[in-house]
């Protein structure tokens, strides 16, 4: 090459024109370009070499913007038709004659420029072009059309974002919503870090970090700020599918014309007895409601009446594998997600005052110790003659009201119950429970449950029902789901009285029992200190107590049982798993909004006591803030005595990091 020659190279990848000005080494030149900048460059990286004229530096720039403007891919097109007819090859050179009818240096370069830039019609070997086949071109122009589309989208995509974050209306179309699905599954899967979503959070100028994700799925409105992680982590549906819902409006539709939708079920009229139905003021799935019936010799016989929602249902229809699929209802602080759509769940599956009720009732005598000598199992009609509130109970027990004194006997059944059990064996553990509440997004209240007279006389008619629909199931050998526990080991006695009466020692109870196991035989369940238990009082909230209603009412009318062993097994496997994910989920609700109570009341100071050590060298403690039943972990900067009762203040606390700290106060 001599001196003067126009070649072009590339520097980091960028197509770079200089002027050669001499040999480096016995191979290598110095070129330099239009800013005066010396490159050393091999033969061999040099992609073009303008032929015909000398050139100095300045004169680059000049030449570089005359090729520029002859560069029209028009061209290509046409020369791509001329040439593909009999697969012609080309040079820049040989281009230039054929569009230009000229061999300029100026042409040949924009020539060149114009095949080494092109991706569709020409392709390159060696210092020769050839055309591509027909079929290739119109796929690479299709893909390069889907390309300019997707490009196009994407900036129309992140020009709604800044729209959205600046506050404007934006109407999100299937792809935006696509797209900002991957900010949701990185935030719902955090350990699965998702590329087009940290490639969305760099192009609003955000870090790339599943707090930020979060953040700006809140900021576009999309999830609210106290959006429920735990739930949408879950595979608890939150709606019910069109045809589960077009069935239940079907049914209600039937009732509201007047046509009774009962099973072929023979049914026991109890409509004379009094019914009670005893619930928080709140409650509207109402499926419990008891009676007492005064025989002539005297004796009495408690009913518990528990509503009938498989009157409704069949084995295997949309309802029962919907509510299968649930396997209970979701009691959450913002609100209740049921196990059957709402309309049915607190409409006609409901035992409600003043209606003729479906319900399958247990009847039981009592000896004066409390053990059952005789019960009876019957699918009956009942009118519910009063709704009353836990509250309402307690002041008539409290003020001993004449005119109802079933209300009297119940507890007082439910009282030789407590006993009984205790005779044989329970285990009482009682510990504060507290029911947070939350209205209007971020309004959250926390209620403390008293240790009632009328919720222990509820409780223990519940338990009541279970002892005997297991013994039923048991002696008729019906395969439902029974509820076990075993044998806990328990401290000694003399290790117990050691422990400050109340929480500390109930807390130090709990930690010896066992989890209670699920299983078609029957087990003798050690807390309740029942020999056999099985849960029928829930039916529509509870899928393991539907179960036993299916069953135990098959057998009453002597039919088939609807499910045989070997299915029931497999099934309660399933709703055993769900049931699970479901009381996770209810747990970590309940631990946000706890959190979220703490840290809006940040300046009170809490009273304390102290429960137990979870790692005493370490002054890791469990506590009890006492005024809301609630227990953290509590890291001590001093030695703790059980039963301690200190103060404590919120000193740092992150709801949606699951973080709280708290500071002692100390007492003047």
């Amino acid at each position: 090459m001599e001196k003067g020659t126009l070649v072009e190279f590339k520097v980091n990848g960028n197509r770079r024109l200089a002027v050669i000005d001499k040999p480096e080494g016995k191979k290598d030149w110095i070129a330099i370009d239009q800013n005066g900048t010396n490159h050393k460059v091999k033969p061999q990286k040099i992609d073009y070499l303008v032929k015909g004229e000398s050139f100095k530096p300045s004169d680059i720039e000049k030449f570089n913007q005359e090729a520029l403007k002859y560069v029209d891919p028009a061209h290509l097109e046409i020369a791509w038709e001329l040439l593909s007819e009999d697969s012609s090859t080309v040079t820049p050179q040989e281009l230039a004659g054929l569009i230009f009818s000229e061999e300029t240096p100026l042409l040949c370069y924009a020539c060149h420029l114009l095949l080494s830039e092109d991706k569709i019609y020409f392709k390159k070997k060696a210092d020769i072009y050839e055309p591509r086949p027909a079929t290739q071109v119109e796929e690479i122009k299709h893909q390069l059309a889907m390309e300019a589309q997707r490009a196009r989208e994407k900036e129309e995509f992140f020009g709604r974002l800044q729209q959205c974050l600046k506050g404007e209306d934006v109407l999100w179309g299937e792809n935006d919503l696509n797209q900002l699905e991957f900010l949701k599954k990185w935030v719902l899967q955090p350990e699965a870090p998702s590329k087009q979503a940290q490639d969305l959070l760099e192009s609003v100028g955000r870090s790339k970090t599943v707090e930020e994700a979060w953040q700006l799925l809140v900021d576009l409105k999309l999830w609210s700020e106290h959006e429920n992680i735990f739930l949408l982590r879950s595979s608890y549906p939150n709606n019910f599918p069109l045809p589960v819902v077009q069935m239940a409006q079907s049914i209600i539709a039937r009732i509201a014309q007047g046509q009774e939708i009962f099973d072929p079920q023979p049914r026991l009229d109890l409509t004379a007895q009094k019914v009670y139905t005893i619930d928080d003021e709140s409650t509207r799935e109402i499926d419990d409601g008891l009676s007492v019936e005064t025989l002539p010799d005297g004796t009495l016989r408690y009913w518990i009446h528990i509503a009938d929602p498989t009157r409704l249902i069949s084995p295997h229809d949309a309802l029962d594998l919907e509510a299968r699929k649930r396997s209970t209802s979701l009691y959450l602080p913002t609100g209740m997600i049921p196990m059957f759509p709402p309309v049915l769940a607190t409409g006609p599956m409901s035992l409600i005052q003043g209606q003729i009720c479906p319900a399958l009732s247990f009847g039981v005598i009592l000896d004066d110790a409390g053990a059952v000598v005789d019960y009876q199992i019957h699918a009956t009609l009942i009118k519910v003659t009063y709704r009353l509130s836990y509250t309402d109970v307690d002041e008539m027990l409290h003020l001993d009201i004449q005119a109802e004194p079933e209300i009297k006997q119940l507890a007082e059944g439910a009282r030789r119950r407590t006993q009984w059990r205790k005779d044989n064996g329970s285990v009482t553990i009682s510990m504060p429970e507290a029911i947070i509440k939350v209205k209007n997004e971020d309004d959250v209240s926390i209620e403390l449950l008293d240790d009632s007279y009328s919720r222990s006389l509820v409780a223990e008619m519940m338990i009541l029902t279970g002892e005997v629909a297991g013994r039923f199931c048991q002696e008729n050998e019906i395969p439902v789901p029974f509820r076990g526990q075993p044998q806990p080991d328990l401290p000694p006695n003399e290790e117990l009285i050691l422990l400050p009466a109340g929480p500390v020692r109930s807390s130090a109870l709990r930690r010896c029992m066992p989890k209670s196991e699920t299983g078609l035989s029957p087990a003798r369940h050690a807390s309740l200190g029942l020999p056999a238990y099985t849960q029928v009082t829930s039916p529509i909230r509870r899928y393991t107590d539907l179960l036993a209603h299916f069953q135990i009412k098959a057998h009453l009318r002597g039919d088939t049982l609807p499910f045989a062993r070997d299915e029931m097994q497999t099934i309660l496997f399933n709703v055993t798993s769900t049931s699970y994910e479901a009381v996770l989920v209810e747990r970590q609700t309940n631990r946000y909004w706890s959190l979220q109570y703490l840290q809006k009341h940040s300046d009170e100071v809490w009273e304390v006591l102290m429960l137990r050590w979870l790692r005493e060298d370490e002054f890791l403690a469990l506590i009890l803030l006492e005024d809301i039943g609630l227990e953290f972990p509590y890291r001590a900067d001093r030695p703790l005595k059980l039963g301690e009762n200190f103060k404590l203040q919120v000193a740092y606390c992150d709801p949606h990091r699951d973080e709280i700290r708290f500071k002692e106060i100390a007492v003047n």
